[in-house]
């Protein structure tokens, strides 16, 4: 009872402080991508040294002024105490130099670009860090956070079916081995947490795992129930890089006063349904237009409309469309709100062209969230599982991240 209580202590210090960091962005800032330079990876995950990118637009398309601010965070994301110097070479706070506007557009725009290291800003030590942006008046316009690893150790990651017989066909656990032949750990009990993340997304982060067996310089996470994830469904999508025609999953496009609106199919609760294979990207999202060279600057807006339809009774939930391309958060602009004339949930977003993954959530009066509520929840499901390695050595002023691990439930174990 004491190891569940103290596990529960640790998700909820580790999703506490990630919600802090979610920053609702005003409704001129949109299409917002923070991801690593390295070539088919969706997540804000580097090594030291390596470098990320962001993108965003601002409909507002008037060239304003925006800085960037980069702050050291401890493991729960609340700034570290480190000073600037300690882990920035250069600036930690700048001015964003690259921009440029929208072209042959219905929406107009301007679409800012910033890289990180660049010639003014390197990093110098690994850990969480948080990047916000600023207009003219230091206001804080939205937040990001990102992770930078050093490769001491490495780590073995491998996804099983729950042992659980009341939940082996809805769930999938994730067990891990940190190697360290040649990085010391004196204490790995109270130095080394680790951090699971399903999909890359901190809402549903498990942390506060202890190490269960020693083999040699390995540590042996053996847990079954404690690491144990819903596996979901895939994730729906739709591809809007066309923008005047429909394509799948898109039923019709009209064009509207000043933009296109783009009407997907209904989509239909899934879990009675037997679970079906199709692939997606693991709720990414990919800017994409055939209609121009650029599509930072070429692809369009449209507005989006989901619908679905449920058979439950869900007047005590809230549902929500959720994916990376909101930064998994779930507010008013993302909200379904039940249609009593179609007898659907429905909304709308505003939408750079491209393709999009995106599921539904639902969330009780209490608080609770849950991916499986309306599409249901099977092993077979296709998930990524990040294990990042902290280390903070005793009477240490900051917490490493000394490695970082993936696995993929594609190939899964019994």
């Amino acid at each position: 009872m004491k190891k569940f209580y103290l596990l529960f202590y640790f998700i909820y210090f580790v999703q506490s402080g990630y919600s802090q960091s979610n920053f609702t962005e005003p409704d001129h800032i949109k299409t917002i991508v923070f991801k690593s330079s390295t070539l088919n990876t969706y997540a804000p995950i580097i090594k030291l040294g390596e470098r990320i990118n962001l993108s965003f637009d601002d409909l507002n398309a008037n060239e304003e002024d925006y800085n960037y601010k980069i702050e050291h965070c401890n493991i729960d994301w609340e700034p570290s105490n480190l000073s600037e110097s300690e882990f920035i070479q250069g600036y930690a706070e700048d001015r964003i130099r690259n921009y440029e506007n929208s072209f042959n557009t219905l929406q107009p725009y301007t679409n800012y670009t910033l890289t990180i290291p660049n010639e003014n800003t390197r990093i110098k030590v690994s850990g969480n860090y948080m990047l916000s942006v600023l207009n003219e008046d230091d206001e804080i316009v939205f937040k990001r956070h990102f992770v930078v690893y050093e490769p001491k150790v490495t780590v073995g990651v491998t996804v099983y079916k729950s042992r659980d017989i009341s939940t082996i066909n809805t769930k999938q656990s994730v067990e891990f081995i940190i190697n360290n032949p040649n990085f010391r750990i004196n204490n790995p009990n109270k130095e080394i947490i680790p951090v699971i993340l399903q999909n890359n997304n901190w809402q549903t982060a498990i942390s506060g795992l202890k190490p269960q067996f020693y083999r040699g310089t390995q540590l042996l996470y053996k847990y079954n129930k404690e690491t144990s994830f819903w596996g979901g469904n895939e994730f729906l999508y739709f591809d809007s890089k066309v923008i005047r025609s429909s394509t799948l999953n898109i039923a019709n496009v009209e064009l509207g006063n000043e933009l296109y609106n783009t009407y997907l199919y209904t989509n239909e609760e899934r879990i009675y349904e037997p679970y079906s294979l199709f692939p997606d990207v693991n709720g990414n999202f990919i800017i994409r237009t055939l209609n121009g060279d650029n599509s930072n600057t070429d692809a369009d807006y449209s507005w989006v409309y989901f619908s679905l339809k449920t058979l439950q009774n869900l007047e005590n939930k809230e549902i929500y469309i959720s994916g990376n391309f909101n930064n998994w958060q779930l507010n008013e602009n993302n909200k379904l709100n039940y249609n009593t004339v179609t007898g659907l949930y429905e909304a709308s977003l505003l939408l750079k062209q491209g393709f999009y993954n995106y599921q539904y959530l639902t969330k009780s009066e209490n608080g609770i969230l849950s991916n499986h509520n309306i599409d249901g929840s099977f092993y077979q499901t296709e998930n990524d599982y990040t294990v990042l390695v902290y280390y903070k050595k005793l009477g240490s002023r900051y917490t490493k991240i000394i490695g970082v691990g993936f696995g993929n439930s594609q190939k899964i174990n019994n």
